[in-house]
């Protein structure tokens, strides 16, 4: 439709019309039997005219069914204006990629861009317009459950993953989006709740703001993402759905984003309970006042702003410039022309968990594991040489997928017992579970946490199991352990103060260990968790998130030597969870560990602790082993921009994927600055014994930042560049700024 035939039709509508394009409700509301949608409307206080008139369904999707409400909305519909669906498709649809935690440990952000469009196409095949994501929340605390769903706690790499993420989800060839509208989130600094606790307070300066959690959403929006959510979270005392200052001042003005802003699920009826609302026509006030457009699951906006209008409280203006965006995305997925943009039964049979989707869920689930221990090269195994006993409770498990991929099918999966089997004997290996995922499941709650509590063992067949598992392990020369979270206690509402493993594995594991075998232990996890013992016990550990549908095949090939692996750390391990938040990039203080002038007990230290993560941001390690040398400068001085160098060589008789990092450090600056900054980083592949000069451009612009006054800009001084393969071991040069 063209923009002259768009306008007519706003002004066409009726007041009733336009407020509900601005109401989003969930696919119950739909449903062809009436009753099933008189309890969620007796909730919300709606009508059965609010349904009929809302503009978007939220986590509907497949063809038949998402065809099926468009066709009988369209029937009745005045205008013909078409449903959006819009839908949680976070890190896959049917073919399911690593969490994004997983994503972000590939450092590759050109691969992920395919992901998202694998994602998209199925996703769109199957009637879906919109989806949530990509999740771009800065996370410094590993406690925050929505870990899982975030690609790390560095800036630079956040931004180019965000980038990546909505490339590839709406992939626009002529101007037009031929994938699905990508929707960022959750805008602002969720990441940061305060203790790690989900929907928690976030307080912090605008500087820090505006540097370390901004530049994600930020990449995004450039990249030209349709849609922005709102967080649940505070900031400066204001919820975010209701916040002038981020909305409208920051994403709006500043920005120029002219897209779709939604709050999440009932945040603005929320604004009541976090007491900045005295009730839902303040709420209503507050939100459209800050721009956001459309009300997510409650019934704020249908009741509230005819009124809000009619007492000259809000102007109806903010309404229309509401509806006009939300008409415009319509029109920019060509729902006018197709309101069912392709989807079909037939197309979603073509399309989802094809070949070709799996070898690139295979691709992206090698280079997202990370192997974190390695003593006297333990991995790789050989083939028939050893016997090897598999224990567990994700060793036979077909939930590698995670909490948030709700439209995958744990079927889909091959279990890391079935694809070891691929690679050795029956007589070589041997599974049994050992110990059971949780010795509580209550805490679980809603969520099927009962469910599970039922399918416990006694404690007959608990002692039954631990007596199988050492008579095996007897025979074995290897144990490997597959280990980790219950699916439930990570992702949204997943926070959790002790991130160790569960107490009932960490217990088998001990009686395990006394065998004295080879100890391997493969962590699924959709955090960092704390691994300071395992680190000790096992001779071997592998990271490896929620994996996803080509999960377990990778693992095993990780296992026998298929696949080198090449993930690295996109989020810093603690030593102990009292260290957090940690994170590589913080501040010097005026006491360091390592100060001149300061020993002993009074600098900034713990007493019962490193200050160091047990693993650092970036870290990884791989079957090979890789040097750099020669660090170089093309100059000691830079005016617009510096060539860095770096020799990089692969001393091993394999070929391995390397990630060569780049950091700067300014040494002084008119405010205090990160002891280093992420600013470059390159993936190569390097033969069995080659070497490769690895080169980066370092630009005036990389090094800008807000200065005393909050301008962003640059200050002239002496800084420092680090080059290596984690933030931790690195060469160093120097140059100064003109």
């Amino acid at each position: 439709m063209n923009e002259a035939d768009l306008k007519k039709l706003l002004k066409d509508l009726t007041w009733q019309e336009k407020v509900g394009q601005l109401i989003q409700l969930s696919g119950d509301f739909f449903s062809s039997e009436e009753a099933l949608a008189v309890g969620p409307k007796q909730k919300l206080g709606i009508t059965q005219e609010t349904v009929d008139l809302a503009g978007s369904v939220l986590n509907v999707a497949g063809a038949k069914k998402t065809r099926e409400i468009q066709e009988k909305w369209l029937q009745k519909s005045r205008h013909k204006i078409p449903l959006l669906f819009m839908a949680d498709i976070v890190y896959g649809y049917r073919t399911v990629f690593p969490i994004p935690l997983g994503l972000g440990a590939t450092w590759n952000p050109d691969l992920i861009k395919q992901a998202y469009r694998v994602t998209a196409a199925e996703a769109k095949a199957s009637g879906v317009h919109v989806t949530f994501a990509p999740m771009v929340d800065l996370v410094r605390d590993a406690r925050w459950g929505r870990c899982l769903e975030s690609t790390g706690e560095d800036t630079t790499l956040n931004a180019a993953f965000a980038r990546a993420m909505v490339t590839g989800l709406q992939h626009v060839e002529l101007g037009k989006i031929t994938g699905i509208a990508a929707c960022v989130k959750h805008f602002a600094a969720y990441g940061a709740a305060e203790g790690g606790r989900e929907y928690n307070t976030v307080d912090m300066s605008e500087r820090r703001l505006r540097e370390d959690y901004l530049p994600g959403y930020k990449a995004a929006v450039e990249a030209g993402s349709e849609l922005v959510m709102t967080s649940f979270n505070t900031y400066d005392g204001i919820p975010v759905t209701g916040n002038e200052f981020l909305l409208k001042q920051i994403l709006r003005d500043e920005w120029g984003f002219d897209g779709v802003i939604i709050s999440d699920y009932a945040a603005v009826l929320e604004l009541v309970a976090h007491g900045i609302a005295a009730d839902e026509k303040e709420a209503t006030l507050l939100a459209m006042n800050a721009t956001n457009d459309i009300d997510m699951k409650t019934g704020c906006y249908a009741k509230q702003l005819e009124p809000l209008v009619r007492e000259g409280k809000l102007d109806s203006k903010r309404i229309d410039d509401a509806v006009w965006r939300v008409l415009k995305l319509k029109n920019k997925l060509g729902l006018f022309e197709d309101p069912y943009r392709g989807a079909s039964s037939e197309r979603e049979q073509e399309m989802l968990l094809t070949e070709e989707n799996r070898n690139l869920a295979y691709q992206v689930a090698a280079q997202s594991i990370v192997l974190l221990e390695n003593k006297n090269h333990t991995l790789p195994l050989a083939k028939n040489h050893q016997k090897i006993l598999l224990v567990g409770p994700y060793g036979d498990n077909q939930n590698l997928i995670g909490l948030w991929a709700i439209h995958g099918n744990t079927s889909d999966v091959i279990t890391i017992k079935e694809a070891i089997s691929q690679h050795v004997s029956s007589e070589q290996f041997h599974y049994t579970a050992g110990c059971e995922m949780l010795s509580d499941y209550r805490f679980l709650g809603e969520f099927g946490g009962s469910k599970d509590q039922l399918m416990r063992m006694p404690q007959a067949k608990r002692e039954q199991a631990l007596a199988e598992a050492l008579r095996q392990g007897e025979k074995a020369d290897v144990i490997i352990y597959a280990m980790g979270e219950h699916t439930m206690q990570s992702g949204e509402a997943g926070s959790r103060a002790d991130i160790t493993l569960p107490d009932v594995q960490k217990e088998f594991i001990q009686e395990m260990l006394a065998l004295g075998k080879t100890n391997i232990l493969i962590t699924i996890s959709g955090r960092p968790l704390v691994l300071t013992e395992e680190a000790k016990q096992m001779d071997a550990i592998l990271q490896a998130w929620f994996p996803g549908t080509e999960g377990g095949r990778v693992l095993a090939d990780i296992l026998f030597g298929k696949i080198n692996p090449s993930g690295r750390l996109s989020m810093s391990f603690p030593y102990s969870v009292g260290q957090l938040p940690i994170y590589y990039n913080g501040f010097q203080t005026g006491r360091p560990l390592n100060s001149k002038t300061h020993s002993g007990r009074f600098v900034s230290k713990y007493l019962d602790s490193p200050n160091a993560p047990l693993y650092p941001f970036g870290y990884g390690l791989s079957y090979s082993y890789v040097e750099l040398s020669d660090l170089a400068l093309d100059d000691v001085e830079m005016t617009e921009k510096l060539q860095v160098s770096v020799q990089v060589k692969n001393n091993s008789s394999r070929s391995v994927l390397e990630t060569v990092q780049l950091y700067v450090q300014d040494i002084v600056g008119s405010v205090v600055r990160p002891n280093r900054e992420l600013k470059k980083f390159k993936k190569i592949n390097l033969e069995a014994q080659e070497s490769a000069t690895v080169h980066f451009t370092l630009t005036r612009e990389d090094l800008y930042y807000y200065t005393k006054n909050m301008d962003f800009s640059v200050e002239a001084g002496d800084f420092n560049v680090f080059v290596g393969r984690n933030s931790r071991d690195t060469l160093q040069a120097s140059f100064t700024l003109k």
